[in-house]
């Protein structure tokens, strides 16, 4: 089992004293890392906006991304925050069942034809879905969900027997 050790430095610029981090030391492995990536991309195994350190010169910027989610486990419901910028309401597509939430939707970006080179292009637009296991069971039909400011949140009622329970102890 690998363990990493981090100290700061103290780092001196003009006349003000800074902390910074020590930055990791390349790995033996981190070539053929790359190599692979450039081969094989896995965009389908990243969430939206991640990015590995050593992969993400090579990432391609029009490759499928997912919602990054949050899941939590309440008393009553279990909440999923998804966040989905740029994706108009007509274009999500929810679906639920008792053990699964998946999201869908597409990303549509207006084609301009521009009289300059790209120096950098990373804005995609494509389709993209994610499929969320969930901590118990809920009752899908009572589910419902909100689009506000580019985050989705589902709020799925648990079926009875999923609920929470306080037991005492004797």
């Amino acid at each position: 089992m690998a363990t990493e050790t981090r100290q700061d430095v103290t780092v001196r610029k003009g006349t003000e004293i800074e902390k910074a981090a020590p930055r990791r030391m390349l790995s033996p492995f981190d070539e053929v890392d790359r190599l692979f990536e450039r081969i094989f991309p896995r965009g389908w195994l990243r969430p939206l906006g991640w990015e590995s350190p050593l992969l993400s010169e090579f990432a391609e910027p029009f490759e499928m991304r997912m919602p990054r989610v949050d899941v939590f486990d309440g008393e009553e419901n279990v909440i999923i925050r998804a966040e989905v910028p740029g994706v108009d309401k007509k274009d999500l597509e929810v679906s639920v069942n008792d053990t699964s939430a998946t999201i869908k939707g597409k990303v549509i970006r207006e084609a301009k034809e521009e009289k300059a080179e790209y120096y950098r292009c990373e804005i995609g637009s494509g389709e993209f879905s994610r499929t969320v296991t969930l901590p118990c069971a809920v009752d899908a039909s009572k589910a419902s969900a909100q689009l506000k400011d580019g985050m989705l949140e589902l709020t799925l009622p648990k079926v009875e027997k999923s609920k929470r329970h306080t037991i005492k102890i004797a």
